[in-house]
């Protein structure tokens, strides 16, 4: 669907109804991948492709019925054979896997919002549902950089249960289809949902080039943030040093935070546990809306960077965000387990998790994440 959002986002804008074909399966080999979309409007202009021109004919046809009937999303399978290869088949092998179903702008305010979205470069996600109870197949719902579902045509636990799921994948910057539901605690629909992401990377800053953030940066990318280390000292702060960072930055760490870019995504990772720099950059740190905060050193240190930020003026409320000492209790000793210790808070922070073992907690696995209801 993202192949052709700009369309989509003006056809919505016009209050335009269309008919969208996304492939939702692909079996073998095939020339797009899964999520990519072919749409049809009421005066049957086309865009996109799904498979670079094998089977176009036969998906339009489709679409302008769908488009017609207004009725119910319908599924077609596009594969190869001997007799039918160069006609409605795919030379190249494969097998699609189609959903075809109308879209009415007026009445799925979410996907205007989406694309309005996706379209100006910000990050989002749409779930879309292409396996489940017949009611509930082509339902949709979006969410936001923040985390935040926006009422679409799913609700109560499907709501929360897709919208989780979508929520994981845009942290991850991944578009795909998973398995949902089927928990008769949490969602007894057992759903395939597909979810469009539009992401960047979410990006790691480290700050300090010590030996500890080689360590991170690896972890961090591993984890697919794109990683940033930071340190205004130009002999430590070498892509040498950090062959696993995106990008190594020589400069002040608080004026390169001031100017670089952040969003609700951002983990921010404090290493040099030196006072000039750790104040002037925690201070500008907290007051920023980003998903992690967090600073290395012991207790001690930890306590008088405190007594120095409230003399700066930072807040009680925004010395809570705070995450020091960094990372969870592992035992972590050497920069590799450090390593682990912080990336596994992050993932726990951003997760509202506990950070406990499984084995000494009950209930689901995966819980049911907290979502801020947006307005569309």
């Amino acid at each position: 669907m993202l192949n052709i959002a700009d369309s989509l986002h003006r056809w919505c804008r016009d209050a335009r109804p269309f008919a969208v074909a996304t492939v939702v399966d692909v079996r073998g080999s095939a020339p797009l991948p899964v999520g990519t979309s072919v749409a049809v409007d009421e005066n049957g202009n086309a865009v996109g492709s799904i498979s670079g021109g094998c089977v176009e004919g036969g998906v339009y046809e489709l679409c302008q019925q769908v488009l017609g009937d207004r009725g119910a999303p319908q599924r077609a399978w596009f594969g190869y054979s001997d007799d039918d290869a160069f006609a409605v088949g795919l030379t190249c092998g494969g097998e699609l896997d189609v959903l075809i179903q109308r879209v009415d702008p007026t009445a799925q305010p979410h996907l205007a919002a989406a694309l309005t979205d996706i379209v100006e470069g910000r990050p989002a996600a749409v779930a879309q549902v292409v396996d489940g109870p017949e009611e509930l197949v082509g339902g949709m719902l979006y969410v936001d950089a923040a985390g935040g579902i926006h009422p679409g045509t799913l609700t109560g636990a499907v709501r929360r249960e897709v919208g989780a799921q979508a929520w994981a994948l845009l942290r991850a910057g991944r578009t795909a289809r998973s398995e949902v539901g089927g928990d008769a605690e949490t969602c007894p629909e057992r759903l395939s949902v597909l979810v469009h992401v539009h992401a960047s990377r979410p990006r790691m800053l480290i700050f300090g080039a010590v030996d500890f953030a080689a360590a991170l940066s690896q972890a961090g990318r591993f984890l697919g943030h794109r990683v940033t280390v930071c340190d205004a000292r130009p002999v430590f702060a070498t892509p040498a040093r950090f062959p696993h960072a995106d990008e190594v930055v020589v400069d002040w760490p608080h004026r390169y935070l001031e100017h670089t870019t952040v969003d609700a995504r951002t983990a921010v990772c404090v290493l040099t546990h030196d006072a000039k720099f750790d104040i002037p950059l925690l201070q500008l740190a907290l007051g920023l809306p980003v998903a992690y905060i967090g600073a290395m050193g012991s207790r001690r240190t930890h306590d008088e960077r405190l007594r120095l930020l409230r003399e700066a003026g930072v807040t009680e409320e925004q010395l809570a965000r705070l995450r020091s000492p960094i990372g969870l209790d592992l035992g972590a000793r050497t920069p590799e387990e450090t390593a682990v210790s912080i990336t596994a808070e992050i993932v726990s922070s951003s997760n509202s998790a506990t950070g406990l073992p499984l084995s000494d907690l009950s209930g689901p696995i995966h819980r049911e994440r907290e979502f801020v209801l947006g307005a569309v």
